[in-house]
């Protein structure tokens, strides 16, 4: 719109266009659908979603894959609560996101749908910001997108839908953040500090380089495993950075509650771990049980001692990863290969990551099974998205993928993500295959995006292991010797409902049929799911771990 008709909304949406706002995930409204309208028109691509969780858990897997600011719009009220599962887990993902969630109005003496947003915000760990004044409203708008980007959290804009509608006087709107950005070099490790990590490389003789996404956001790749070549050392990541060293003869792969069998005896083994560009979770240590006789060296930007609630590491050197792991590297000297040895190449490429044995039962499989014949026929080049749950353990096991190629957000520990993940992968990758790993009791939670899939034509393929249940509650009770009736639903028949939404469906009952449905679907592509009945006995080492049976009995529905 032009001239004297021109309304707020319109100023608005500009303001999100001139920042560069290409993809937004939206669910419209009374206090958003003017914006998100005018936002379309400017030329912006609106994935518009079936449920708030939806669209910012989309966001927050868009801003991941595509390096960018997630963006989403909801409404006020009902609208802006839906979203408190997936704010704190963009939080502690430290995905940058700006969401546009409108407020009641402010003239009204008595709203329905009013309520106090800000609480409910703040309390996920977001920003939240009153846009109240319309003049201020664009820059308020810019520096959100700042201020999202630096600190790498959400930030809620919450805009009454009344004061929205007024005119705009045509006043410059404000400079983008994106051209007031400070240009930031990275940060070169101080040399005092060198000769200390060198002395501590020196003085260990099994050391492991684990790499996080600080040293993938550095591409720090290379250096690291220049370094651990030059120490006879071990290569590791952390679970979201998983994959980065996925064709190295010497990667022991994830460090954490989802090492394999091999990487949980080398990591016992060592004496040394050089943490690159991580924040030294406790996932990633197993809670420190899983190198209990090692010290810890942090190479970061950022570097602490204590990281939720325990003693992370016993030093550190303040550098960006790749230029802290390249100036060590002219200090260590080259030792021989003593720990680097052709029968450990040989383990890291044949061993399972679990090797338990369990039952054989008719007309399911072993989820293990399962991810061996994808992980053996899957195109290298689709992306893989991983979701949570008890089933996430077995998806991560799959060597041959790198990280460019595989993502995983995990934090807060919530399920019923993956569909929206895929989403945002998607349209951070429309040209690719997306292919979703999930459980069944995590699809049935947003199984209304399968419309949305459908919609939008995404290309995403979905497998979804079906045990009939909530896995991690199923085997938790029963290693409790207690009923496990409450969390047992029976396997819902998803390629029958994915049906129903017009996507394709397949009930997968022969593995053996799987290299030609794969060859199939990269033909056709398009989208689909495939439910894979699994055993429901067979549990995971994470599972196996944490909760071992307190009695000879388990109690299994029928």
């Amino acid at each position: 719109m032009t001239g004297d008709h021109r309304k707020l909304f319109d100023a608005l949406a500009e303001t999100f266009l001139r920042e560069g706002v290409g993809t937004c995930f939206a669910l419209l409204g009374d206090a958003n659908m003017n914006f998100a309208t005018r936002l379309a028109e400017g030329g912006c691509k609106m994935v518009y979603v079936r449920h708030e969780h939806c669209a910012v858990a989309a966001a927050m897997a868009y801003a991941r894959k595509s390096g960018e600011t997630g963006v989403a719009t909801v409404t006020c009220g009902p609208g802006l609560t839906q979203l408190m599962t997936a704010l704190p887990a963009a939080v502690r993902a430290k995905l940058p996101l700006v969401v546009l969630a409108g407020e009641a109005p402010l003239k009204s003496a008595w709203y329905n749908q009013a309520i106090d947003q800000a609480p409910f915000v703040t309390a996920t760990g977001a920003a939240y910001q009153p846009l109240h004044s319309p003049n201020l409203m664009p820059t308020a708008i810019r520096d959100a997108f700042t201020q999202a980007g630096r600190e790498r959290r959400p930030v809620v804009l919450g805009v009454p839908f009344d004061l929205q509608n007024l005119d705009w006087s045509g006043a410059e709107l404000p400079t983008p953040s994106r051209d007031l950005a400070p240009v930031a070099s990275p940060i070169p490790p101080n040399p005092d500090d060198l000769p200390r990590a060198a002395a501590m490389i020196a003085a260990s003789k099994r050391i492991v380089v684990m790499a996080g996404l600080g040293a993938v956001e550095a591409d720090a790749g290379a250096a690291c495993r220049a370094l651990a070549e030059r120490c006879d050392a071990l290569l590791a990541t952390t679970l979201p950075a998983r994959g980065l060293f996925h064709d190295a003869r010497f990667s022991i792969g994830i460090a954490g509650g989802f090492s394999t069998e091999t990487a949980r005896d080398y990591l016992g083994e060592a004496d040394l771990i050089i943490g690159v560009g991580s924040s030294l979770a406790h996932h990633n240590s197993d809670g420190g049980k899983l190198w209990p006789g090692a010290e810890l060296l942090q190479i970061d930007v950022d570097p602490l001692a204590i990281s939720q609630g325990r003693v992370a590491a016993q030093a550190h050197l303040r550098a960006d990863a790749r230029l802290g792991v390249e100036a060590l590297l002219g200090m260590v000297p080259e030792r021989s290969k003593s720990w680097r040895t052709p029968a450990l190449s040989e383990r890291i490429a044949t061993a399972p990551a679990d090797s338990a044995v369990f039952p054989s039962e008719d007309g399911v499989h072993d989820p293990r099974d399962v991810v061996a014949v994808f992980e053996a026929h899957l195109p290298a080049d689709w992306q893989l998205v991983n979701s949570s749950g008890h089933c996430s353990f077995y998806f991560a096991q799959m060597p041959s993928r790198p990280q460019t190629h595989f993502l995983t957000i995990r934090e807060f520990g919530a399920i019923g993500n993956g569909i929206s993940f895929a989403m945002g992968v998607a349209a951070a990758r429309p040209d690719d295959t997306i292919v979703l790993f999930d459980g069944d009791g995590s699809l049935l939670m947003h199984i209304q995006e399968l419309e949305t899939i459908r919609r939008h034509g995404m290309n995403i393929l979905i497998i979804v292991l079906n045990d009939g249940a909530y896995g991690s509650e199923i085997h938790k009770l029963r290693a409790e010797g207690i009923s496990d009736q409450g969390a047992v639903f029976g396997r819902t028949d998803l390629a029958a409902i994915a049906r129903g939404f017009g996507l394709a469906g397949e009930r997968i009952a022969d593995l053996a049929l799987l290299p030609g449905l794969i060859d199939d679907f990269a033909k056709s592509g398009g989208a689909a799911v495939w439910d894979v009945p699994i055993s429901d006995q067979v549990a995971s080492p994470v599972i196996r771990r944490a909760h071992p049976p307190k009695s000879s009995s388990t109690s299994k529905s029928n």
